[in-house]
C-alpha cells in the first residue's frame, strides 16, 4: 500500500514505467530504484534474482537437457549470470526466458513489498528488527511452508509471493542483526530449521551498544557474543542501552545510544555500519540459494521448475462448452490437445500445465488441473457433447474459474456455440486476465448475426457476443468465428499461440477496408503470420522490394496461403526481408488483422511509483496505473532510462500527464533499430488499463486455517475526482465475507480504508487457495469504469511436522554444491548515451525506445 503517512497531496513523484528487455544475450534496500539514494548497494532484487539463477544453474548441470550435450561450470566462471545465457545453453538458442523472468519478477516484487505495505513494513518480526529473533525465525519458516503448501496445490503466484516475504526476512537478519560483526563467515545454520533452536540471544536486560554521533558508527557494538538486532522506530520502543537500526528514517536513532549497526547499503546516511554492506550480502545471497535449494529438495526438479516457469513452453488450458450442439468442437480440441501432447512429449516445449474447465447451463467446472499429460487427455477424452443445445451459458464463469488456476503469460482457449449468460462478469473477467497477464482466444462456432441452431429462451441480440471481444480485448487474445465444417483446422491455431510470439503493431493501428496498414519487418523476426478473419472479399501482402501476394490459396512469391471460411492464415516465407510491409483488406463490416512473429526480442513491463519515504527508499509497485497520479513528460514517445547494470535489459520511463488524465486502455509499443538499422517495432501482448482509483486489498501476513476469521483491509485512495463509488464483494470459493463499507465518497487526492472479515468454515479444504474480489463502480449513471482488487489467500491445515525441519539434514549436500556457484555473480556494464531528449543503449546491437500509443 501506499504509506499512510504521506499525504496523497504530497505525492509527487512520477509513475513509472519499467521495461525489461528479453534478449539472447528496512533491509537490504528494496530494488533497483533504491541504488539512486545509494549507489553500488545490494538490494534485495539482486539476492533474489542471483540467488534464483545460481539454483537453475546448478539444476541445469544436474539434469542435462534430452538430446542436447550437458552443461560444464567451467563454463559459466567469471561471467555474469543471466536468464538468457542459461536458457540458450541448456534449452537451445531461440527458446524465451520470458515466463522465467516473468516469475523471478513476482518474487522480487513481493520481497519488496514488505517494505512498503501497511501490514508488513513496521513489523519487527517480518524484518529480525528489536531482538525479536526466534519470533523472526517462526514467521521466515511460515512463509516459506507457505510457499511450499501453495507450490503443491499449483498456485504458483501465491508461492511465489510468500516466497518474496520469506526472502525479504532472511535477507533482512544478515543486514540488520549482528551476525556479520560477530566474525561468522557463513550463514547461520540453524535460520531455515525451525526445530533447532537460536543460541546466544541478548537477553532484555543485556546492553549491546554504546552511544555513537557520527553517521558512520563501526564500533558502536559493546563486546559481546550475543546474537542481537536494532530498533527501528518506535513500535517497540528501544530499552535503554540496545542499539538502533539507524539511518535517517528511524526515529529511534536520535535516543541514547543514538546511531545504529543496519547494514542495507552503501550509504552511511542510511546504514551506521555501511561499510559491511557486502559481507552481509554476501552471506544473504548463500543463505537465499539455501532457501530457493530447500524448496527444490521439497518439490522435486519438476515442481521446482514449475515454481519458477524454469521452462520456455506455455501451458495448456482449454474451456469448453459441454452441451449437445458442441460435438464438433469438442472433437477439435481432444485432436489439438493430443497433437500437442505428441509432438512436444520429452522437447522443452512440452506444457508444464494442463487445465480444463467444462461449462454448460446451469453449471460449470470443476476445474481439472495437472502436470501429466496423459491424465490430462483421459480426462478430455471422457468429455462428452450431453444434454442442454440451447443458448446462452455459463461461459465466463468458466473462463473465471480457468484463470484462477492458469499460470502467468499464459494462453486459454474456449470452445463454444453459445453466447455468456454471465455477461455481468465481463469487467471483472477482464481485469482478471490483466492480472494474470493470460491471453483469451475464444473459437466460436457460431457467426453473431446467425439466429438458427440452437434452442433459445428468448429473442437474442445480435451483439450477445460482445463480452467475448471485450474480454479478447482486454486479454491480448482474438474472438474468431467459424464454421462447424472448419473448426479442426481453425483450432490448429492453438498450437501455434503457444509458441512465444509477439504481436507486430499495426499503423493504423485501426482496419479500414481498402485502407492499406504498415507494420515493420526487423533482422530479429522469423516465421511471420498474418491472420485476416471477417467478410473478406480481397487482400494483398506487399513486402519492402515491392513483391505482392494475394488471397489465392496454396504457395505464393511471399509464403503459404490457407482459408478456412472467413479466416485466412499467410505464412510468411523465412528469413522475411527487413523493412516496411503493407496490407490492404477490402472486406464488408469490420476485419480483422493481427500480424504475429517469433523473436529473440520480446519485453515485460510493470508499473511502479518511486518512495523516498520510510522505512527505505524504493520502488512501490503498483498492478496498474492510476487516473491522476502526476509529473511526467511530453506524450507519445517517451525516453527510457536503464535502470541498474546493463546487462539485466531493465529500463524505466515516467508516464506523462496526458495519459493519466483519463482512464481507459492504451498500448505499450517498442520502437527503435535493429543492428542493421531496418525499423524495430514490437506491441506489449496485452493492453494497459489506466484506473480510476487505486483499489488495494491486503490481509495480515500468514495463513487462514478452517473454522477461523481473517480481518483484512482495503485501501482506496483518489488522485483526480470527486469519485462517487458503490464496492462489492465475492468471495471463490463462496465463504461468508462481511464489509464495513458499501458506498463512498472520495475528494481529489483523499484515501479511505475499509474493513472486512473473512469466515474459514471448518469443512474448507485443507491447503487450498481463496480468492477475494472487491469491486469499485461509479453510482448508477456515472461513466467511472469499475476497478478490482484481488487477493489470494491459503488455507493451510496443521502441520503433523514441519516439512522444512524434517529434511534439514538431507539438504545438506545440495546446499554446498549450490554455495560454490555462488561465486559465478559478476556485474557487467554496456555502452549508452543520450541524444537529443532519448537514450540510447546497444543491447546486442538493438538501438531501443519506447513509444505509448493511444489502444
Amino acid at each position: 500500500m501506499l504509506p499512510t503517512d504521506v499525504p496523497l497531496s504530497h505525492l509527487s513523484t512520477s509513475l513509472l514505467l519499467l521495461l525489461q528487455l528479453l534478449h539472447p544475450a528496512s533491509s537490504f534496500f528494496p530494488n533497483v530504484w533504491s541504488l539512486l539514494a545509494a549507489p553500488g548497494s545490494v538490494t534485495h532484487q539482486d539476492l533474489t534474482e542471483e540467488a534464483a539463477l545460481n539454483v537453475t544453474l546448478q539444476l541445469f548441470l544436474e539434469q542435462p537437457p534430452p538430446g542436447r550435450p550437458p552443461l560444464h561450470l567451467e563454463d559459466f566462471l567469471g561471467r555474469t549470470l543471466l536468464a538468457d545465457d542459461l536458457f540458450a545453453a541448456y534449452f537451445g538458442p531461440g527458446f524465451s526466458s520470458r515466463r522465467f523472468r516473468a516469475a523471478l519478477g513476482e518474487v522480487s516484487r513481493a520481497n519488496a513489498a514488505q517494505d512498503f505495505l501497511p501490514t508488513s513494513k513496521n513489523d519487527p518480526d517480518l524484518h529480525f528488527d528489536a531482538e525479536r529473533l526466534g519470533q523472526g525465525r517462526t514467521r521466515l519458516a511460515g512463509a516459506l511452508r507457505e510457499a511450499l503448501v501453495a507450490a503443491r496445490a499449483l498456485d504458483h503466484t501465491l508461492a511465489r509471493r510468500r516466497l518474496g516475504a520469506a526472502l525479504h526476512a532472511l535477507q533482512d537478519f544478515y543486514s540488520h542483526s549482528n551476525w556479520v560483526e560477530l566474525g561468522r563467515q557463513e550463514p547461520h545454520p540453524h535460520l531455515l530449521w525451525p526445530r533447532q533452536e537460536l543460541q546466544s540471544l541478548a537477553r532484555v536486560g543485556d546492553p549491546t551498544c554504546s552511544d555513537c554521533e557520527e553517521l558512520s558508527c563501526p564500533g558502536n557494538l559493546l563486546d559481546l557474543m550475543l546474537l542481537t538486532s536494532g530498533y527501528f522506530g518506535s513500535h517497540p520502543s528501544k530499552p535503554p542501552g540496545k542499539c538502533s537500526h539507524g539511518g535517517r528514517f528511524d526515529r529511534s536513532s536520535s535516543q541514547p545510544p543514538r546511531g545504529g549497526i543496519n547494514k542495507d547499503s552503501t550509504s552511511p546516511g542510511f546504514s551506521p555500519h555501511h561499510m559491511l554492506h557486502l559481507q552481509a550480502a554476501k552471506l544473504a545471497l548463500l543463505a537465499s540459494i539455501q532457501a530457493f535449494s530447500l524448496l527444490r529438495s521439497r518439490l522435486g526438479d519438476r515442481g521446482f521448475s514449475r515454481l519458477l516457469d524454469i521452462s520456455p513452453a506455455s501451458s495448456l488450458s482449454f474451456v469448453l462448452d459441454t452441451t449437445g450442439s458442441m460435438g464438433e468442437e469438442i472433437s477439435a480440441a481432444k485432436i489439438q490437445a493430443r497433437h500437442i501432447v505428441e509432438q512436444r512429449r520429452g522437447s522443452p516445449m512440452e506444457p508444464a500445465h494442463y487445465i480444463l474447465v467444462p461449462f454448460h447451463d446451469p453449471g460449470f467446472g470443476p476445474v481439472f488441473t495437472t502436470s501429466d499429460p496423459d491424465s490430462f487427455w483421459q480426462q478430455l477424452n471422457e468429455l462428452h457433447a450431453l444434454g442442454g443445445g440451447d443458448e446462452p451459458e455459463m461461459c465466463l464463469s468458466a473462463l473465471e474459474l480457468a484463470l484462477l488456476h492458469t499460470p502467468p503469460l499464459s494462453d486459454i482457449f474456449v470452445f463454444t456455440d453459445a453466447s455468456p449468460k454471465d455477461a455481468v462478469l465481463t469487467n471483472r473477467v477482464e481485469s482478471l486476465t490483466q492480472e494474470r497477464r493470460c491471453r483469451v482466444t475464444f473459437l466460436v462456432t457460431e457467426d453473431p448475426l446467425r439466429v438458427q441452431g440452437r434452442a433459445r429462451r428468448e429473442v437474442l441480440s445480435p451483439l450477445r457476443f460482445e463480452p467475448y471481444e471485450a474480454v479478447a480485448l482486454a486479454s491480448g487474445g482474438e474472438v474468431i468465428f467459424t464454421k462447424d465444417q472448419h473448426i479442426q483446422d481453425v483450432a490448429a491455431i492453438v498450437g501455434d499461440s503457444m509458441a512465444d510470439l509477439v504481436t507486430l503493431p499495426l499503423e493504423p493501428p485501426v482496419v479500414v477496408s481498402g485502407r492499406p496498414l504498415g507494420f515493420s519487418v526487423d533482422a530479429l523476426l522469423q516465421r511471420v503470420t498474418v491472420r485476416i478473419h471477417g467478410e473478406v472479399s480481397s487482400f494483398w501482402i506487399r513486402s519492402p522490394a515491392g513483391v505482392s501476394q494475394g488471397q489465392e490459396e496454396g504457395e505464393g512469391p511471399l509464403g503459404h496461403t490457407r482459408r478456412f471460411g472467413q479466416f485466412w492464415i499467410v505464412t510468411m516465407n523465412d528469413p522475411p526481408q527487413p523493412g516496411t510491409w503493407e496490407i490492404q483488406v477490402i472486406a464488408e463490416g469490420m476485419p480483422r488483422v493481427r500480424v504475429q512473429a517469433q523473436t529473440a526480442l520480446d519485453f515485460l513491463f510493470y508499473f511502479g511509483i518511486p518512495m523516498d519515504e520510510g522505512p527505505h527508499p524504493g520502488l512501490y509497485p503498483l498492478a496498474q496505473p492510476v487516473a491522476g497520479i502526476p509529473e511526467g513528460a511530453e506524450r507519445g514517445r517517451v525516453p527510457l532510462e536503464p535502470m541498474g547494470p546493463r546487462e539485466r535489459g531493465l529500463l524505466a520511463a515516467s508516464l506523462p500527464p496526458a495519459l493519466l488524465s483519463t482512464t481507459g486502455p492504451f498500448s505499450l509499443e517498442l520502437i527503435g533499430q535493429d543492428g542493421e538499422g531496418h525499423g524495430l517495432h514490437r506491441a506489449a501482448s496485452q493492453p494497459c488499463t489506466v484506473v480510476p482509483v487505486l483499489l488495494e486489498l491486503s490481509s495480515s501476513p500468514g495463513s487462514l486455517a478452517p473454522g477461523s476469521k481473517a480481518p483484512l483491509s482495503l485501501h482506496i485512495a483518489s488522485f483526480s475526482g470527486p469519485q462517487d463509488l458503490d464496492l462489492r464483494t465475492s468471495v471463490n470459493p463462496r465463504f461468508p465475507l462481511t464489509f464495513n463499507l458499501s458506498r463512498v465518497r472520495l475528494e481529489p487526492n483523499e484515501s479511505v480504508w475499509g474493513h472486512l472479515w473473512l469466515e474459514v468454515p471448518d469443512s474448507a479444504a485443507p491447503d487450498s487457495v481463496v480468492m477475494v474480489t472487491v469491486t469499485a463502480t461509479g453510482r448508477e449513471g456515472s461513466l467511472v469504469p469499475p476497478t478490482h482488487a484481488f487477493l489470494w489467500l491459503l488455507v493451510l491445515a496443521p502441520a503433523s511436522q514441519d516439512p522444512l525441519a524434517a529434511t534439514a539434514h538431507s539438504s545438506g549436500p545440495i546446499l554446498h554444491s549450490t554455495s560454490s556457484v555462488s561465486t559465478l555473480v559478476t556485474r557487467g556494464r554496456a555502452r549508452g548515451g543520450r541524444v537529443g531528449n532519448c537514450w540510447w543503449g546497444t543491447v546486442g546491437g538493438v538501438l531501443l525506445l519506447l513509444g505509448l500509443a493511444s489502444w
